[in-house]
């Protein structure tokens, strides 16, 4: 892991040629502003649409209500999450994610990044990323999992 100024503390029937053409639709949640802002903008920096998301609840609000298409809004291509967000935590999002078959590519971060947490996202498919981690490598990883 690189550190550098820039450390810090899919939809189901979308096309892989259509994520691959244009820019992505990111929900990024995480409850330290901070954190959110600066994740959202490294992640608009490549060219990404990023929706700011506070709390896991308003997260998991948003995509049930695009999962049953109650809301007009697009769907997200992929989702950057903190593991411990209030009131649904991100591990909790990413299984319900799993649970409806939604195959959206998923990141998590935390700063408690025990074997047990990391088993859990690794076996339900997203990367965990631990606290501190350079902005870069979160792009690194965005790409890839958007280019997979």
């Amino acid at each position: 892991m690189r550190s550098d100024a820039s450390t810090f503390g899919g939809a189901p029937g979308r096309l892989d040629s259509d994520r691959k053409r244009r820019s992505a639709y990111i929900a990024v949640a995480e409850d330290e502003s901070d954190m959110r802002s600066m994740v959202a903008e490294a992640l608009r920096r490549d060219g990404h649409r990023v929706l700011e998301i506070p709390n896991g609840g308003d997260l998991l609000v948003r995509i049930a209500r695009q999962y049953r298409r109650l809301d007009p809004a697009e769907p997200f291509d992929l989702l950057v999450s903190d593991v411990r967000t209030p009131v649904v935590t991100g591990l909790e999002i990413l299984r319900g994610i799993r649970d409806a078959k939604l195959q959206m590519p998923v990141v998590l971060m935390t700063a408690f990044g025990d074997a047990w947490t990391r088993r859990e996202a690794e076996s339900l498919g997203a990367v965990l990323l631990d606290k501190p981690f350079a902005l870069a490598d979160l792009q690194q990883e965005v790409r890839r999992l958007l280019a997979a």
